[in-house]
Parts: C-alpha cells; sequence; structure tokens
C-alpha cells in the first residue's frame, strides 16, 4: 500500500474553507481507506479575497477534518492578467524547497498526484518524484494550451501554442500515470498524433462526481423558501449557475422567446446565478418582453440541491466548442444526476453520459431553435420525463466519490506497472 499521498493542487485553497470539492473528497475517501494525503495549495484564493496568510514563511500547515493542507506562499492578484501568470510560477518554484522541507519534517510521499488547471503543477509533480525516486501521476483537468485555442484566446499556428503543445507532450511522456477527466482523453492525444511517442495504457478516465449523501443531506437541511421555484402551474426550467460572456445565456433567452411565441405557456425559466451580464440580460428581457425568465440572483452553493431538486428540467449551458467531442466532467453536471430530474443539454458531446443512461435530452446544434425544441420535447411528456429523472439519479451512483476514489486507489497501487510498461513502450518505440 502506497500510504503517504501528496495531492498537488494550485487552486484547492478555497477546499478548505468550504470543506467540499474534488481533492477534498478524494482525500476524505482516501482516508477512510488508511491512506495518508496531503493537499498542497497556494495562500492565495482565486475564487475569493481570503487569502491565507503564511505570516512570511515559504509555507503554513492546517487541518481541518483530519485531512492536511499545506499553503504555499504565494503573491496576491485579482483577474486573469500577468499577476496570475506570475502567481503560477510562483507556486511551481515554491513547490521544490517546501517539498524538501514538508519531507524532511513530515516524511517523504510514496505517490505524487498532481493535478492541473495550468501545466507548471505537473511538471514540478514529475520533477520533484524523479528526486525523490517515487511516481507521479498527473491528472488533466483542462487541456492547455488546446482550450485556450478553443476559446478562440491563442491561434494553433502561433510560436506560444506550438511550445505549449510541445510540453504538454513532455508531460504526458514523463508522467508515470496519466488521469483524463474526459472519456475521450486518448482520443486526444491520438489526435494529437503522440500515441506513436505516449503510451496510451498509462492513460486513465476519472471524471468528476458527487457526495450523493453529503448533496442529499443539504437539500433537506437547507431548503430555499421561493414561491417561483414551488410554483405547481409551472414546468420549471432552472440554469444554475455564473451569468457572463462565456456562459452565453444570451441564447438561453433567445430560445425562451421561441417558447413564448409558441404559446407554451406553462414553461418557465429561473436562472440563479450571478456574474457581469446579469443586469444586460434583465434589461433586454423587459425591452422585448421575454416573460418567461426570471432571474433569482446568486444563492448559497448549500441550498443549490434543493433548487435542482424542486425543478421540472435542470439544463446544461455553456458556450459549445470542438473540446466537447472528448466527453464532459462539468462538476453541475453531477448534481445534476444526483437531483434526480431530467436534464437537457444545449449542446450534443462525444461519451455523452445523458444518452448513455438516457436520462436527457441534448440539442442537436447548439442554436436558440434546437434549444427551445429539445426543451419542448423534454417537457411534452410527463412519464418520459419521470424517466429520465429516475434515470439521472440512478446514473449518479456511478459517479460517487466513493466510487471515483476507488478507482483511484486502483491507480495508486498500479503505478509501478504502469511505469514499467511505459519504458517498454518507450524503448520499441524510440
Amino acid at each position: 500500500m502506497k500510504k503517504n499521498i501528496w495531492i498537488w493542487n494550485h487552486y484547492a485553497t478555497n477546499m478548505f474553507s468550504d470543506q467540499a470539492g474534488r481533492h477534498y473528497w478524494f482525500a476524505e475517501h482516501l482516508i477512510e481507506q488508511g491512506y495518508t494525503p496531503t493537499i498542497f495549495c497556494a495562500s492565495t484564493n482565486h475564487f475569493s479575497n481570503e487569502n491565507v496568510d503564511t505570516d512570511g514563511r515559504k509555507f503554513i500547515r492546517k487541518q481541518v477534518n483530519d485531512i492536511p493542507f499545506t499553503f504555499i506562499n504565494t503573491p496576491q492578484y485579482k483577474g486573469n492578467g500577468q499577476q496570475r501568470i506570475k502567481n503560477m510560477f510562483s507556486f511551481y518554484k515554491g513547490l521544490f524547497p517546501v517539498a524538501q522541507e514538508y519531507a524532511s519534517r513530515y516524511g517523504k510521499p510514496d505517490v505524487i498526484l498532481a493535478s492541473s488547471v495550468h501545466p507548471l503543477t505537473l511538471v514540478a509533480g514529475i520533477k520533484v518524484a524523479k528526486k525523490f525516486g517515487i511516481p507521479c501521476i498527473c491528472e488533466v483537468r483542462d487541456l492547455w494550451p488546446e482550450s485556450i485555442v478553443a476559446y478562440g484566446a491563442l491561434k494553433r499556428k502561433s510560436v506560444i501554442t506550438k511550445v505549449l503543445y510541445q510540453g504538454e507532450k513532455w508531460i504526458y511522456k514523463n508522467a508515470d500515470s496519466i488521469i483524463m477527466t474526459w472519456e475521450g482523453g486518448k482520443d486526444y492525444i491520438r489526435n494529437q498524433k503522440w500515441d506513436n511517442q505516449i503510451d496510451l495504457k498509462k492513460v486513465s478516465h476519472i471524471s468528476n462526481g458527487v457526495v450523493i449523501d453529503t448533496f442529499d443531506k443539504n437539500s433537506e437541511e437547507y431548503k430555499i423558501i421561493d414561491s417561483d421555484l414551488d410554483s405547481k402551474v409551472y414546468k420549471n426550467i432552472v440554469y444554475a449557475g455564473s451569468i457572463r460572456k462565456v456562459n452565453n445565456l444570451g441564447m438561453l433567452l433567445d430560445a425562451a422567446k421561441i417558447i413564448q411565441s409558441q404559446g407554451k405557456k406553462d414553461i418557465r425559466f429561473l436562472i440563479y446565478g450571478s456574474g457581469d451580464e446579469s443586469e444586460l440580460l434583465m434589461k433586454r428581457c423587459k425591452e422585448e418582453n421575454i416573460n418567461n425568465v426570471i432571474f433569482k440572483g446568486r444563492v448559497e452553493k448549500k441550498y443549490v440541491p434543493s433548487i435542482l431538486k424542486k425543478s421540472y428540467i435542470n439544463i446544461l449551458h455553456n458556450s459549445s466548442t470542438s473540446l466537447d467531442k472528448y466527453g464532459q466532467s462539468q462538476n453541475k453536471f453531477f448534481e445534476y444526476l444526483a437531483a434526480g430530474k431530467c436534464i437537457v443539454q444545449t449542446y450534443t458531446t462525444g461519451y455523452s453520459i445523458c444518452e448513455k443512461y438516457k436520462c436527457g435530452v441534448s440539442a442537436n446544434v447548439q442554436n436558440a431553435e434546437e434549444i427551445a425544441k429539445a426543451l419542448i420535447t423534454a417537457s411534452s411528456n410527463e412519464k418520459e420525463n419521470d424517466m429520465m429523472g429516475k434515470n439521472a439519479r440512478e446514473a449518479s451512483f456511478q459517479f460517487d466519490f466513493h466510487k471515483l476514489t476507488e478507482k483511484l486507489i486502483n491507480i495508486i497501487e498500479s503505478v509501478d506497472e504502469r511505469e514499467e510498461a511505459s519504458d517498454e513502450f518507450i524503448r520499441k518505440n524510440s
């Protein structure tokens, strides 16, 4: 048993206060199975201004629910500009001395699980693991630079992009094992034409998920009083999430307008969340007389389960990109499954969970007409809608963190075998 596991995630800082999140839940369930995980993250919190004070030291160690968190001293920043990049490099550079000092105080790890968003954490994980003579598992939750290219922020053939792709390939070649949150991760490597250099046998899939017991508990303990949501007159379509340009909620308003024009007076949108496009979209509803959309504002995360359970349909919507063909792993999607309601997806994906488990309807093309059509279809047959909701709830147990942690443990315990097989693959193909 590889007992001591270091989990590196630059942006896990908020998990300490939230007592929730992918690596918090992995750590929680690893402890139940006799492992000793430690989460390493930045002292700065990307998701709020509540940073951790390290008192000028390289790192500070705190504990919550028996899970040790190690906060590495990093400079404060706001937004996504140069200061954020400086923060990334600071975290990367800080990992090396902190790893050495932490190991001398608390013992060397048996394995490092280095997780993106950005790739520098993975590079540091590989380098430190080699110094310690232990394996490094690289977990890829965001494809850099592919996701940046897909959203149009970088051109595919630019010099910077080419350098980033080479760095990405280096990570995949040198990782002892690779976890991808999309089921089509191997397809991505094949499409990049790297499969002759990277052993696909060391690539595994562990999606995001949900802690069903916690979800159900919160749905009972934190019920929101909302006359719109509780109304039986309407079939409420619930969206829960950010309201920003990247989410393209204007397209949902277009779909709502089409539904309204077709006289479907019982279908209504309830939008929970906040963002810099909220006022603009509310103004548009008023000016264009879109009367079947209500903006409910931001709610605390603990109230979301009860909201999702009370909906008629939960709608999964964000801007569709070329990455969709590799599958889906949005955190909110798994809460939608646990809610046990029909899901309407405003775009199609490869490896579709909705299609596999028959728990919802997907728009064939992401445009207002197809979204409206999908919503009307999902609302027209009560019996079928109810069945899709039951299928969603049943499917959610496949993505409970108890089950996902079992997959992680299998990878951790077999990483040496994967490393040997990968070395053999490289020898044969070099």
